[in-house]
C-alpha cells in the first residue's frame, strides 16, 4: 500500500447482492429486524428484484463504514 493511502476494509465482496436470508446478513441481526429497517426507511440501502429484496455489498459496506464510533476521537 502507498504511503498516504487509507486502507479500506471491506466485509462484504462490493459486487455481489446479499439476501437477508443469508448468512453474512447476520451481522445485521435477523431478517425481521431487516424487514423492520426496510419499513421504517433505516438501515442499509436495499433494492428490489421482483418480489425480493438484495442489498449491495458495497452498500453494506458504506453503512457499516457509516455506523463507525470512534471512542478515543474529541468531542467538539
Amino acid at each position: 500500500m502507498a504511503k498516504g493511502q487509507m486502507h479500506r476494509s471491506c466485509i462484504f465482496d462490493d459486487d455481489r447482492i446479499f439476501f437477508p436470508e443469508d448468512p453474512e446478513m447476520r451481522v445485521f441481526g435477523s431478517t425481521e429486524k431487516l424487514a423492520q429497517w426496510r419499513h421504517c426507511m433505516t438501515g442499509p440501502a436495499f433494492i428490489r428484484i421482483g418480489r425480493r429484496i438484495g442489498y449491495h455489498g458495497s452498500d453494506l459496506n458504506a453503512y457499516l463504514s457509516a455506523q463507525r464510533t470512534d471512542p478515543n476521537s474529541e468531542v467538539v
